[in-house]
């Protein structure tokens, strides 16, 4: 029987494809495993998402200079971070049913999980999650490259490019969304853990002496952008990261976790990665990426503060926190900040000169929010549509705008409705609808 956690997800994935949010990547071919594509409604909510953390990292502060690293980097930096050594996770399979496991998830002393055979697992190996490639004519060693597993390398590279051309001074951070790749061995529920996702990382440059104050620093103005993300308070927490837990670079570490239908789940890491990632870097690339500061005339490596954070999780953890079945109808309770559709906009009817003047308010709105226009169908069964959706506000034309020049605004949430007049549309959005 499916318990009710799984209900919840596989009535989530329904409406994720139903509203146009994410499809199956390769649907007709019967689907490729862990691999997703954003619809409409997922292109537009992924948009802004990394706009919302892009400006509350890089545009609302002057500490914080941005990049857009390459995909494809030299080999040696995998090298020095560790991921070509040690980027790897243990991996057993069932010898009967031939299904494979990541070692920590499973207990190998007892019965398979999936068919239920005794002593039918393999040896633990340990399998690199790394995707590798081949640059140029010749597949051969020397041609060897990598998909980044993570977008943080390419930012400590540049460390001094960022620096000099910015006229940073330390403490400063550099911010960066994008593409990477890992060949995860049991990706799953949903688009909670997939092979090829985005990440929003910054990473902040301290003093060592100063690298606890700024670790408690962002600890808190992460999770105050949670907030201004709109997720349920009760279902966030901190989880700090135990001896035992902690990566071989980091002095500290701290998950911000969101309560899942499936359980307590990390959605952000926040790290003490002290000097480990420049002191590499340097041994390895012979380059000197000492922080001289004029001041104190002191040259050091500085600490780096990082948090990381994927762009899809976060999506997923906002659908879910959204998500909500009331008497007659679903809606998505998602922040007006992130919505993907701001705005619908209606004629009661088809007739009567109601359309005319429905489509000339959604083409003054357009260039300036995402609007969707809809004329089909009862307007009681538009509203249930764009509750789906999870648009903040409607715009109803009816018999007494062609009398005054006035509209319904209905809102997502209370489902109240007030009058405005038209002249005042934009100035209600822009107000309703800051970050």
């Amino acid at each position: 029987m499916a318990s009710q956690a799984d209900k919840t997800m596989d009535k989530l994935v329904s409406l994720a494809k139903r509203r146009g949010f994410i499809y199956q990547s390769s649907e007709i071919y019967g689907g490729i495993n862990s691999c997703y594509d954003y619809g409409p409604l997922g292109v537009e909510m992924k948009k802004n998402i990394k706009e919302l953390w892009w400006k509350s990292m890089v545009y609302e502060r002057d500490d914080i200079e941005g990049i857009d690293s390459s995909i494809l980097m030299h080999p040696k930096i995998w090298e020095a971070s560790g991921h070509v050594d040690g980027f790897s996770d243990p991996l057993v399979d069932c010898k009967i049913c031939k299904t494979r496991f990541r070692e920590d998830d499973i207990d190998i002393n007892k019965p398979c999980p999936k068919c239920g055979n005794k002593d039918s697992f393999t040896e633990i190996r340990q399998f690199n999650l790394m995707f590798k490639t081949y640059m140029g004519p010749l597949q051969d060693t020397a041609s060897i490259v990598y998909l980044r597993p993570e977008t943080a390398q390419g930012i400590y590279v540049n460390f001094h490019n960022v620096r000099e051309a910015a006229r940073k001074k330390l403490p400063f951070g550099i911010a960066q969304i994008g593409k990477a790749f890992r060949n995860e061995i049991t990706p799953g529920n949903f688009i909670f853990r997939t092979r090829e996702f985005e990440q929003m990382e910054m990473q902040f440059f301290v003093r060592p002496d100063e690298d606890e104050k700024w670790f408690d620093y962002w600890k808190e103005e992460r999770m105050k952008w949670y907030r201004r993300l709109g997720l349920s308070q009760n279902k966030l927490r901190f989880h700090e990261h135990i001896k035992d837990e902690l990566a071989h670079y980091a002095k500290a570490a701290f998950d911000v976790e969101y309560e899942f239908p499936f359980g307590w789940q990390e959605i952000e890491g926040i790290h003490n990665r002290t000097d480990f990632d420049l002191s590499r870097h340097k041994e390895f690339s012979g380059k000197d990426l000492q922080y001289y500061d004029d001041q104190t005339k002191e040259r050091f490596i500085p600490y780096i503060i990082e948090t990381s954070i994927g762009c899809e999780r976060t999506l997923l953890t906002c659908l879910i926190d959204a998500y909500t079945e009331e008497e007659d109808r679903v809606v998505l309770k998602l922040a007006p900040s992130i919505a993907p559709i701001k705005v619908g906009v209606f004629p009661l009817v088809k007739r009567d000169g109601m359309p005319e003047v429905a489509k000339k308010i959604a083409a003054e709105l357009r260039g300036s929010y995402r609007v969707f226009y809809d004329e089909g169908g009862s307007i009681g069964r538009r509203y249930r549509r764009q509750d789906e959706a999870g648009t903040p506000f409607c715009i109803t034309v009816d018999t007494e705008t062609l009398e005054d020049q006035t509209v319904t605004v209905r809102y997502r949430d209370s489902m109240e409705q007030k009058r405005i007049l038209i002249d005042n549309v934009k100035t209600f959005l822009a107000e309703e609808l800051k970050f």
